[in-house]
C-alpha cells in the first residue's frame, strides 16, 4: 500500500511537469496536494453577498429577502464545471428569473388626500333662534293679519300702517315681519307656528275674534303673544289656561266702552236707565255690555226701547232727576233720535256716534251726548299723539281708530318684550298713557279706559276724568 501510493505520488508528478512546460505559468505542486489530499467532505461556502437594487421613495418599510443559493465547490471533472455568473454590480438591473422564494412585497404608502375646500361650519344657534328649512331664523317681531280677508283686509291693513309707524319711533328695535292670513279662525294656528319657527320672539296678533279663540284654543303660546281681540266666552280661569300663559289681549272693544258709559254715569249719581238700541247686532252688544255693568254697579234698568224708526216714545221719556238715556246706536241713528229726546235727560253713548271734528253740522244734531274716546281724535295736544305721524292719505274714523291701536299695540308688545317675566311687567311702564286711552294689565289683559268727552256746539270737548268704579274684564 505505501509502494502503490509512492508510485502514484511519482507518476502524478512526472506528469504535471511534463505538461506544465508549455504553460505561462505553473501550478504549484503544494497546492495539488493540497487538493487531492483532501477527501470528500462536504465543504460549506459562504454565501454569496446579496445585492439589491433600493426601493425609490419608499419608507423604511421591512423586507424580507430570500437567501442566496448555497454554491457547491465544483468537481474536478472540468466538463462537469457549471457555468460562474459574476454577481451584478451594485446599482443594476435585478434579472427578471426570480428563484420561487418568498419575497413579500412593502405594502404601497396610504396618502390621504387634502381636504377639500368647504363652507365653514356654522356655529350653533343663539337662544330664540330657530332653523327651518335649512335656514337660520331670524330674531324678528311677528305680525299676524287678516291682510288677505276681503272682509278685514282695511283693517288689517290700518292697523299695520300704524304698527309699523311706532316700530320705526323705537330706536334699536327688532325687525317687523307681517304674516297674512284669509281666514284667521282657520290658519292661525298654522300661521303662528311658522312664525315662531322662523324667530320670532314676541307675537302681535290675530286681529279677529275667531282668530284669538281658535289661537288659544288649538296652540301652545310659547313666546310673548298679544292678541288683538278677546276670546269669546272668555274668563280668568280659562286665561290661566298652561297652555295660554303667555298671552296677552289688547282691543278696542266696544263693549268696554258701553261699560265705561255707565261707570260715567254712576260717577255722576246717575241712578235709573232707559236703554235705546237698534235691532242691529252691534247695538244689541252694546245694549247688552251697557245693561250688565249697569246692573253690575247698583243701577236700575227702567226702560228698554227699540227704535225701528218710530220717534214718539222718545218724545215721552220720564225727565226725573237720577234719570238718563244710554243710546246703543252708531252715529247716523243717534242724529235722527237726539233731536226727539228732551235735553233735561242725561244722555250716554259710545264713540260710535263720533266721527271726527270736522263734520260740525252733523255733530249739531248729537248735542250733549256723552262718550268716551280715544286721544288721537279728541286731543291733538297729548304728548304721545304729536310724536307719531298721521296717516297720509286720512283715513276714515273708523280706520283712524285702528291705526291709532296699531301704534299702542306696537308699545305694548315692547314693554312685554323687554320684561324678563310675564309675571313681572316692567311696573313703570304701566299704566301707559297711549294714543287709544290710559291702558293698564290686569291679570294678562291690557285694559283700556278711553277719555270723556261731550259734544257741544258741533265739536267734541274734553271732560273732566271721573275717578271710576272698578274696571270689569268682561270682553
Amino acid at each position: 500500500m505505501h509502494r502503490l501510493t509512492s508510485s502514484f505520488w511519482l507518476g502524478l508528478a512526472a506528469a504535471l511537469y511534463v505538461s506544465a512546460a508549455g504553460c505561462a505559468s505553473l501550478t504549484p505542486l503544494s497546492s495539488v496536494v493540497a487538493q487531492a489530499a483532501v477527501p470528500d467532505i462536504p465543504v460549506t461556502v459562504a454565501p454569496a453577498p446579496i445585492v439589491s437594487t433600493p426601493p425609490a421613495d419608499v419608507p423604511d418599510s421591512p423586507v424580507t429577502v430570500a437567501p442566496a443559493p448555497v454554491v457547491t465547490p465544483p468537481p474536478t471533472d472540468d466538463s462537469d464545471t457549471p457555468e460562474t455568473v459574476a454577481p451584478a454590480p451594485i446599482g443594476s438591473t435585478p434579472p427578471t428569473d426570480v428563484p420561487d422564494a418568498p419575497v413579500t412585497i412593502p405594502p404601497a404608502p396610504i396618502v390621504t388626500p387634502p381636504p377639500a375646500k368647504s363652507a365653514p361650519i356654522p356655529a350653533p344657534p343663539t337662544p330664540l333662534v330657530i332653523v327651518i328649512s335649512g335656514e337660520q331664523g331670524e330674531p324678528h317681531i311677528a305680525l299676524l293679519l287678516p291682510l288677505n280677508s276681503e272682509t278685514f283686509r282695511r283693517a288689517a291693513e290700518a292697523l299695520r300702517a300704524g304698527f309699523m309707524v311706532a316700530a320705526k319711533k323705537q330706536p334699536a328695535t327688532l325687525k317687523v315681519k307681517v304674516y297674512g292670513s284669509t281666514d284667521e279662525s282657520k290658519e292661525i294656528a298654522a300661521l303662528y307656528q311658522k312664525a315662531v319657527n322662523s324667530g320670532a320672539v314676541v307675537v302681535a296678533g290675530p286681529l279677529t275674534r275667531d282668530g284669538v279663540t281658535a289661537l288659544a284654543g288649538q296652540v301652545k303660546i310659547t313666546v310673548p303673544t298679544l292678541a288683538l281681540n278677546y276670546v269669546d266666552g272668555a274668563s280668568l280661569t280659562y286665561f290661566d289656561h298652561i297652555n295660554t300663559q303667555n298671552l296677552f289681549f289688547f282691543s278696542l272693544s266696544i263693549e268696554a266702552e258701553a261699560r265705561q258709559a255707565a261707570q260715567m254715569a254712576i260717577a255722576a249719581k246717575l241712578k235709573k236707565a232707559t236703554v235705546i238700541s237698534t235691532g242691529t247686532s252691534l247695538s244689541k252688544r252694546l245694549a247688552l255690555a251697557f245693561t250688565k255693568e249697569w246692573d253690575a254697579l247698583g243701577g236700575m234698568v227702567s226702560e228698554e226701547i227699540l227704535y225701528l224708526d218710530d220717534r214718539k216714545p222718545l218724545g215721552l221719556l220720564s225727565t226725573e232727576p237720577g234719570n238718563m238715556i244710554f243710546l246703543a246706536a252708531e252715529a247716523e241713528k243717534a242724529r235722527v233720535m237726539r233731536p226727539y229726546i228732551n235735553a233735561a235727560l242725561p244722555i250716554y253713548a259710545t264713540s260710535q256716534i263720533f266721527t271726527s271734528n270736522t263734520k260740525t253740522l252733523s255733530n249739531y244734531d248729537l248735542d250733549n251726548i256723552r262718550f268716551a274716546d280715544m286721544p288721537w281724535l279728541l286731543q291733538k295736544d297729548h304728548p304721545a299723539v304729536m310724536i307719531y305721524p298721521r296717516a297720509n292719505p286720512a283715513l276714515p274714523s273708523d280706520m283712524e281708530r285702528l291705526y291709532a291701536m296699531g301704534i299702542d299695540a306696537f308699545r305694548l308688545l315692547h314693554i312685554l318684550r323687554v320684561s324678563t317675566l310675564q309675571n313681572e311687567i316692567t311696573r313703570g311702564s304701566l299704566p301707559m298713557d297711549g294714543v287709544t286711552g290710559y291702558i293698564d294689565l290686569i291679570n294678562r289683559q291690557f285694559v283700556r279706559e278711553a277719555i270723556p268727552a261731550q259734544i257741544k256746539q258741533g265739536q267734541s270737548q274734553l271732560l273732566t276724568r271721573p275717578k271710576l268704579p272698578p274696571v270689569s274684564l268682561r270682553p
